[in-house]
């Protein structure tokens, strides 16, 4: 997509991301109000799914459609823009916005605004697993059950994390996975196991900094070992996880297998426990606005 003074413009708002209270039809609105572009909004209901998404994309016809939320809204709207020509745009409003700060955009929502009205986009591959659109990171084992803990209680942000994995670090056992890479079979111990579609959790921890987002590659990081003091220095002190203690594989499918059921998430959503992980490509998945290279 190219620039252009008079797009259309479909914004699809989670009123409830995040923790403000942004009413953000009236800033959209006031944004555009001297502008000559079309704007549009679809406001998320409980009982929305992603049918209803794609009828009202289809009513209006918008060049972009905008998610207003978090990673969770992001991928709801990817997931009625797959392999369509219409861009995907973002205006951050979760709590982590782990994917808009992937690709470099601002959480302010005029900076954030004027990227989506500059109109640079770039074709980027997501990823399947187990049939769950993943745009950004899922895995297994430790992180998946601290997300589960840190669903069902009271204390949120980056404490809750910490909280939640405290919680699950002495009862997470070693996982013996045997994975099947390129025709390769192998065999690991660790405590996680990530499928990376991006680098960075969404606070900010590396876990990936080989990825790229149009390379038709994902990335697995078997993390062998973590250890209280990394729990600190990633949480608070945004530290990557070290490489010493990670093995990293580079492959377009993946097949991995475990003798005893681990905790999974995709992007955020914990899933329950399973046995058995597939993942696959989806290359040239989505066309997303991204800010101008200079």
């Amino acid at each position: 997509m190219t620039p252009t003074d008079n797009l259309k413009l479909l914004f699809v708002i989670n009123a409830k991301s995040g923790n403000n209270s942004t009413d953000w039809v009236l800033l959209i609105t006031n944004y555009f109000s001297s502008s000559n572009h079309t704007i549009d909004f679809y406001e998320l209901t409980k009982d929305c799914t992603v049918q209803t998404i794609k009828d009202k994309i289809n009513i209006v016809k918008p060049e972009q459609v905008i998610a207003v939320g978090g990673d969770g809204t992001i991928k709801l709207v990817a997931e009625c823009l797959l392999k369509k020509k219409i861009a995907l745009g973002i205006l951050p409003a979760g709590s982590a916005n782990g994917m808009a700060r992937e690709l470099g955009l601002s959480t302010d929502p005029t900076k954030a605004l004027d990227i989506i009205t500059a109109g640079h986009s770039k074709k980027i591959h997501l990823t399947s697993v187990n049939d769950h659109l993943c745009i950004h990171l899922s895995d297994i084992g430790l992180n998946a059950y601290a997300m589960k803990k840190f669903k069902n209680q009271r204390v949120r942000g980056m404490w809750g994390y910490f909280v939640a994995s405290l919680k699950v670090l002495w009862q997470n056992p070693i996982m013996q996975m045997r994975m099947e890479i390129d025709g390769d079979v192998i065999k690991v111990k660790a405590e996680m196991i990530v499928i990376a579609n991006a680098t960075k959790y969404g606070n900010g921890v590396v876990i990936n900094p080989i990825g790229q987002l149009d390379d038709k590659l994902f990335e697995v990081i078997a993390v062998k070992k973590i250890s209280l003091h990394e729990i600190l220095k990633m949480v608070f002190l945004k530290a990557s996880y070290d490489p010493n203690k990670t093995e990293v594989f580079q492959t377009s499918e993946l097949t991995m297998r475990s003798a005893k059921r681990v905790h999974f998430q995709v992007d955020g959503e914990y899933l329950g426990k399973v046995k058995e992980v597939k993942a696959i490509i989806i290359p040239n998945a989505l066309h997303v606005i991204v800010p101008a290279v200079l």
